[in-house]
C-alpha cells in the first residue's frame, strides 16, 4: 500500500473511531480478518482477479471510489465470504458476504451506537437477531425484511417490555406486556395496540379479564378485586353504553356500590405503549460502492418513481378494469362464440416476434396509455346523473348520525332498511336548491355502509371530496360485457359502477355475510364497497339508475407496467390486442400471463391462507366469475426502456441491480409508513418469466426459465357480485356443447372456487 492511500485509510479509521468505534466492535465479533498485502497493480486491475485459477475468494483490502473502506474475502468483482464494510458516515458492517450482498450471520452498527447482530438475506436483516438501539433498548426474535415479524422480545428504554408476537414491526397475536409499575397485560394484539381477548392485572392485583378494542376495554368483561368482588357486565367508553352488575364476595366488610367502571378508563390511560423506534437507515438501504458506480457501459437504472426516466415513466392511476362476463344471456352467449374462438386462433398462435413464446426478446416497458375516461362537463349526456350523484353522496354521508358502532344489529342489514330523499330542484328542509333536474335518491343499508366506511378507515370528509369535490367524475368510453359503465373520481381513489337490479339483489342477500368477513379478516382480497345508492330520475323518462360504490386496487405512486386479470378458465381469456398495441393500461388475462410471482415465505403463507378463506366465502354464497387482479410494477428498468433481470451483467463485469434502490425502501425510514405494506399492496416480490413452447400455447402456466425480476405488487379479488342463475347455467350448457366444459369461466360456484384456487397457487409460489 504507498503512502497516499496509507494516510486516507489512517484519516478514515480516525473518523470512525470518534464516531462509535466501530473497528473496535466488529473484531470483537468475528476476530481480526489477516489480510494479504495489495499492490497498486492489485487495485487498479482488480478485473482480472475475477480469472482466479483457483476459482475460489481471496482476501483484498480496498479503498473505494466513493471513500467507502472493504476488507475481507473477494470473488469475480464482489464480497464473498467473510468481510468488513465501513462507510464514511460511520457505518458498519462486518460478516458474511454473497455476490456482493449481505448474506447469512453478521453485525451492523450504526454511528448512534445502535447495532444489530444476527441473519442477514439480500441485503435486509431476516432470521434471528437481536437489535440494540441507541438508548440500550433491545429485541431478540425473528425478524422479515428489516421488520421485527414472528416471535420476539422486546425491552424499552423506560423499564417496560414485550414478549410476544410480531407482525411487520407491531405487536400483533399473543403477547405480554409489562409496565415498569408491574401493571401487565397477557392478551391479543393488533396493529400494535390491546386488541381482542385479554386479561390486564394491576400491581394492587385488581384485574381486568375480557374484551379489548383499540387499548380499552370494549364488550363483555369482569373486573375483579383480590376480596373475590366482581363487576361484570358490557364495557364502553360511553358511558350510555356501559352497563353491568356489582358482585360482592361473602367476606367483604361493605359493598363497594359506589365504584364506577369509567375509573378504569382513567387508570388505563396512563399506561401508554412504547412506540416503535424510528430507526434512521436500514442496512438495506445503504449503498455499497460497487452498485453505485456508473460507467458508460452500464445501462442507467430507473428509481422506482421514474425520477431517472425521460419520458419513459410518470405516476400512474389505475384504468378502468372491465367486467369480463362472458355473456349476459343465450342470445349473446351465441354470437360471441365465434368470435371468442377467432380471437384464441389468431390471437395465441405461436409467434417468435412475441416475447410470450420468445426468451431471446427481452421484455420491453410498454407504451404509456392516455388517461382513461371521459371528463364529464357540462353537455356531456350524462352531466345532470353526476350532479345528482354528487349531491346525493354528499347528502348521505353530510347527514347528522349517532355514533358508529361496529356491532349492528340484524335489522340493519334487513332489504326493506333504505332511505328515500327527494331533491326538488329550489331545495327543501333536509336539501339544497341544485341546478340539475328534481330527482329522488336511495340509500341501501345506510347504516351498514357507514359502518364499513368506519372498518376500512375512510374519512367521511376525504371520502366527500373525494366524489363530490371541485373535480369531475370520468366517464369510461363504453361499458363493459355485463352493459354496466364505470365512473372514476379525478382522485382514481374510487370507482362508481352501474349495476343492473338483480346485482343489488345479490349484493343485499350477501351483505351480513360481506360485511361479517371483512370485519373477521382485516388482509381479506376481496374488494371493498362503501356506499349502495340509486337515483330515480322524476322527469318524463322515471328510469332508476343503481350505482355501487368501491375502492381503486390498483391506484398507487408508482406505475404499474403490467395489469391481469385471471379467472383460471381459458375459453376467450386473452387479450384482443396485438403485441404493439399493448399498453400501460391493457388488461391482459390468463393466457397472456408469461410470469410466475414470487412472495417472500411469511407473505406466501398469509396469500395461501387469505385466498382460501376468501374462497370459501365467496362459494358459501352461491357467486363466480370473479377473478383476481393483478398489478406490477418492474423496479429495474435500463435506458433503452427493458425490464431488466435479477443479476443479469452488464458488460463491465457488474450486476445491474443488485441493490434496491433507496427510495424503494422509504417506507422503511418512518415506522408510521410501514402500514403501506400489507397483502396485496405494495409488496416488494418476484416474478419469473415463463415461456409458451408451440405444444403448449393453450397451457394456463408456461414453462419457467429462471429469469427473474424485483418488483412491487398488487393485487385483489374482483367482480364478486355475479350468481350463479339461470343465465349462467344456459351460458354454461350452450358452450360445453362446442368446448370443454372445464375451460369456460360460467361453472358452478364450487366448481369455479377449486379451479381459481388451483390456478392460483400455480402462479404464486414461494420465493425460496
Amino acid at each position: 500500500m504507498n503512502k497516499e492511500q496509507s494516510g486516507v485509510l489512517k484519516a478514515w479509521e480516525a473518523t470512525v473511531r470518534k464516531t462509535h468505534a466501530a473497528k473496535k466492535r466488529a473484531n470483537s465479533i468475528f476476530g481480526t480478518i489477516t489480510m494479504a498485502n495489495a499492490t497498486d497493480d492489485d487495485l487498479e486491475n482488480n478485473n482480472d482477479k475475477s480469472d482466479n485459477i483457483s476459482g475460489e475468494p481471496y482476501l483484498v483490502e480496498k479503498i473505494l471510489p466513493n471513500g467507502d473502506y472493504y476488507t475481507g474475502q473477494w470473488y469475480d468483482n464482489f464480497p464473498e465470504g467473510q468481510g468488513k464494510y465501513l462507510w464514511t458516515d460511520g457505518c458498519m458492517y462486518l460478516g458474511e458476504w454473497h455476490r456482493g450482498k449481505t448474506m447469512g450471520k453478521g453485525r451492523f452498527s450504526w454511528p448512534s451506537g445502535a447495532t444489530y447482530e444476527g441473519e442477514f438475506k439480500s441485503g435486509y436483516i431476516d432470521g434471528i437477531g437481536i437489535y440494540t438501539g441507541p438508548s440500550g433498548d433491545t429485541y431478540k426474535g425473528q425478524w422479515v425484511m428489516n421488520f421485527k415479524h414472528g416471535h420476539g422480545i422486546r425491552f424499552y428504554p423506560n423499564g417496560d417490555w414485550y414478549d410476544g408476537e410480531w407482525r411487520r414491526g407491531l405487536q400483533e397475536g399473543l403477547g405480554k406486556y409489562q409496565w415498569q409499575n408491574e401493571n401487565h397485560y397477557i392478551g391479543e394484539w393488533k396493529n400494535g395496540m390491546i386488541c381482542g381477548t385479554g386479561t390486564f392485572v394491576w400491581s394492587n392485583e385488581n384485574k381486568y379479564d375480557g374484551q379489548w378494542e383499540d387499548g380499552m376495554p370494549k364488550g363483555n368483561g369482569t373486573y375483579y378485586w383480590p376480596d373475590g368482588s366482581f363487576y361484570v357486565g358490557n364495557w364502553s367508553k360511553d358511558p350510555d353504553e356501559q352497563n353491568g352488575t356489582y358482585y360482592p364476595s361473602e367476606s367483604s366488610q361493605a359493598a363497594n356500590l359506589e365504584w364506577d367502571p369509567q375509573t378504569v378508563y382513567i387508570e388505563l390511560a396512563d399506561c401508554k405503549i412504547c412506540p416503535s423506534e424510528n430507526v434512521s437507515i436500514m442496512p438495506s438501504q445503504k449503498v455499497l460502492a460497487w452498485y453505485s458506480a456508473k460507467t458508460d457501459d452500464n445501462p442507467r437504472r430507473l428509481s422506482i418513481d421514474g425520477r431517472v426516466s425521460v419520458g419513459i415513466e410518470r405516476p400512474d392511476k389505475m384504468h378502468m378494469w372491465e367486467s369480463d362476463d362472458d355473456s349476459t344471456d343465450l342470445t349473446e352467449v351465441r354470437r360471441d362464440l365465434d368470435s371468442e374462438l377467432l380471437c384464441v386462433q389468431v390471437q395465441h398462435q405461436h409467434d417468435d416476434t412475441n416475447p410470450k413464446f420468445n426468451l431471446e426478446l427481452p421484455l420491453k416497458v410498454p407504451k404509456l396509455g392516455k388517461r382513461p375516461g371521459e371528463t364529464i362537463s357540462r353537455g356531456h349526456k350524462n352531466y345532470e346523473l353526476m350532479l345528482n350523484l354528487q349531491l346525493g353522496i354528499r347528502h348521505s354521508v353530510g347527514r347528522p348520525a349517532p355514533a358508529t358502532s361496529l356491532d349492528l344489529k340484524a335489522a340493519a342489514f334487513d332489504p326493506k332498511e333504505k332511505i328515500w330523499t327527494r331533491f326538488p330542484t329550489e331545495g327543501s328542509k333536509y336539501t339544497p336548491p341544485h341546478q340539475s333536474c328534481e330527482f329522488k335518491w336511495k340509500d341501501y343499508c345506510p347504516v351498514v355502509f357507514r359502518a364499513l366506511r368506519k372498518l376500512f378507515k375512510v374519512d367521511p370528509a376525504d371520502y366527500m371530496i373525494s366524489i363530490c369535490g371541485n373535480g369531475a367524475l370520468r366517464e369510461l368510453s363504453s361499458p363493459g360485457k355485463s352493459g354496466s359503465f364505470f365512473y372514476l373520481t379525478e382522485d382514481d381513489r374510487y370507482m362508481i359502477k352501474t349495476m343492473k337490479k338483480s346485482e343489488v339483489k345479490v349484493f343485499i342477500r350477501m351483505l351480513f355475510a360481506y360485511y361479517n368477513h371483512v370485519r373477521s379478516f382485516e388482509n381479506t382480497l376481496v374488494i371493498k364497497y362503501y356506499g349502495l345508492h340509486c337515483v330515480k330520475l322524476t322527469g318524463p323518462i322515471q328510469r332508476k339508475v343503481r350505482f355501487i360504490i368501491m375502492g381503486n386496487l390498483l391506484r398507487s405512486e408508482y406505475t404499474i407496467h403490467r395489469r391481469f386479470d385471471l379467472k383460471g378458465s381459458s375459453l376467450g381469456r386473452i387479450t384482443d390486442k396485438s403485441e404493439s398495441e399493448i399498453d400501460s393500461t391493457t388488461i391482459l388475462k390468463d393466457l397472456d400471463l408469461n410470469f410466475i410471482f414470487k412472495l417472500e415465505k411469511a407473505w406466501f403463507e398469509e396469500f395461501c391462507w387469505q385466498i382460501d378463506r376468501d374462497c370459501e366465502f365467496l362459494e358459501q354464497e352461491r357467486t363466480m366469475d370473479y377473478s383476481l387482479l393483478v398489478g406490477i410494477h418492474f423496479k429495474e428498468i435500463s435506458a433503452n426502456g427493458e425490464f431488466v433481470p435479477c443479476g443479469r451483467r452488464s458488460s463491465s463485469g457488474n450486476y445491474e441491480n443488485e441493490s434496491t434502490p433507496p427510495d424503494m425502501e422509504e417506507h422503511i425510514l418512518d415506522p408510521k409508513r410501514w402500514g403501506t405494506i400489507k397483502l396485496g399492496a405494495n409488496m416488494p416480490a418476484k416474478v419469473e418469466r415463463t415461456i409458451r413452447k408451440p405444444k403448449s400455447v393453450f397451457h394456463l402456466v408456461g414453462e419457467q426459465t429462471g429469469e427473474c425480476y424485483e418488483v412491487i405488487m398488487f393485487f385483489g379479488i374482483i367482480d364478486i357480485l355475479q350468481d350463479y342463475d339461470i343465465t349462467k347455467r344456459l351460458e354454461h350448457a350452450y358452450k360445453s356443447i362446442q368446448y370443454d366444459p372445464t375451460s369456460i369461466s360460467a361453472v358452478d360456484p364450487k366448481q369455479y372456487s377449486k379451479r381459481f384456487r388451483d390456478f392460483i397457487f400455480k402462479v404464486f409460489c414461494e420465493d425460496t
